[in-house]
């Protein structure tokens, strides 16, 4: 990463390192799928807005599809889309079921030229990729290009929509619903194990490491995955994503430490060895642990998998090893 002013940082930190800061966002109603060319075959309405609100012309037959956000991506790869998408953003390069060399963009300053020259049915984009230019991708839309907006979520609920939105645009509703409702058996599952556990431990996730420390307060699904383990966040009396003090994690006394910095070598060691932590009851027993860095910084269905893990992190006695 380059040197770079702290909101630089703290971008490059959560963007290229795929953690999504939650911005806010308008999330329309969801609609009804799509698609009468679909592979299901099944007739459907097309969504006509977006979740941003903007109005959208989904394409009756989507061929190639450009992804400006990894949290999408997956969503269109568990959908069965991957082989379609001709584009995407550097944060997504090397997910799991997304085709090779294609044209890699840059998340958050897109060559609209590019896109142009490539012209894809569909462009989908994320908050993160709307940057500070009026009206960035009217040259796409005045070309025909469906440019779609899914902000970043904050909550489990409004995660769930996305996907059945995403799935509604290709007319794909039943296997939205699908992944959705596997999803929601993981939730449960754990929530009811978490219910039960009465003596709660303190966790603190750390997100971005010293000095530039940043974690979350509530109000965002990464402190809901903290609350359905059955632990409490050290940061949940703040709300949204925050930077963070020293200071303020030594005095909160951490029972757990969680981290899914991903950027330096050996993360866990690196908090175990900071100056001053040594006392702190997770440092003492050894409880920092690593928390798969995709899985619990983007808002699609994979978040389950950052719940499992911090489960059996956090409660191994509940949840096994």
């Amino acid at each position: 990463m380059k040197k770079q002013t702290k909101l630089n940082r703290l971008i490059s930190a959560l963007l290229a390192l795929t953690m999504v800061l939650s911005l806010a966002a308008c999330k329309a109603d969801e609609p009804s799928s799509s698609d009468a060319g679909t592979p299901t075959g099944q007739v459907q309405t097309l969504p006509d807005t977006d979740p941003s609100g903007a109005k959208i012309t989904v394409p009756e037959k989507i061929n190639s599809i450009a992804v400006l956000a990894p949290s999408i991506a997956e969503v269109v790869i568990a959908l069965g889309y991957g082989e379609n998408i001709v584009a995407y953003d550097n944060s997504s390069v090397g997910l799991e079921g997304l085709p090779e060399n294609k044209l890699v963009l840059d998340l958050s300053q897109p060559d609209i030229e590019q896109l142009a020259a490539l012209k894809p049915d569909v462009l989908m984009v994320s908050n993160l990729s709307l940057y500070d230019q009026e009206a960035p991708y009217q040259q796409l839309i005045d070309m025909g290009v469906c440019v779609i907006c899914v902000p970043t979520s904050d909550s489990i609920k409004d995660i769930q929509s996305d996907i059945a939105f995403i799935a509604s645009v290709f007319g794909e509703s039943a296997k939205g619903e699908a992944i959705i409702a596997e999803m929601q058996a993981e939730i449960d599952r754990i929530a009811a194990i978490g219910k039960t556990i009465t003596e709660k431990k303190s966790v603190y996730f750390e997100i971005s490491a010293a000095p530039y420390m940043y974690s979350c307060g509530s109000g965002v699904f990464l402190n809901e995955l903290i609350e359905l383990i059955g632990a409490k966040n050290i940061l949940a009396d703040q709300e949204g994503w925050l930077s963070v003090g020293e200071e303020s994690v030594i005095a909160a006394n951490p029972d757990v430490i969680l981290t899914n910095v991903n950027y330096i070598e050996n993360p866990t060691q690196e908090i175990m060895g900071r100056s001053g932590w040594d006392n702190l009851t997770a440092v003492k027993n050894g409880d920092v642990y690593y928390i798969d860095n995709m899985a619990s910084s983007l808002p699609n269905q994979n978040v389950v998998k950052a719940l499992s893990q911090m489960a059996r992190a956090v409660y191994p006695e509940y949840y096994g090893k």
